[in-house]
């Protein structure tokens, strides 16, 4: 089988393979078994916020910390009354 692969990714992949004390091969095998046994891909990547996101929690935060932070409410439209005003 030939696959294209981004050279950069098989290289990352390749070393963290080996820090695991895997073959690449063996990496991609496991991943291929899972895909036909279960049929289905996942995929995950560590939870990292852009910048408009940390922005947003850095705001509040210091909201937060200002003693200027909302809540808790007892219903949702209790939380967008509050947020109207």
């Amino acid at each position: 089988m030939s696959i294209k692969v981004d050279k950069k990714l098989k290289k990352a992949a390749a070393a963290t393979a080996e820090r695991v004390g895997l073959p690449l091969g063996t990496v991609i095998n496991g991943f291929l078994r899972n895909f036909v046994s279960e049929q289905r891909i996942e995929f995950s990547a560590p939870l990292v916020p852009n910048a408009k996101t940390r922005k947003v929690i850095e705001e509040s935060r210091r909201e937060f910390a200002a003693g200027k932070a909302y809540g808790p409410f007892k219903s949702i439209e209790e939380m967008f009354e509050s947020l109207e005003r």
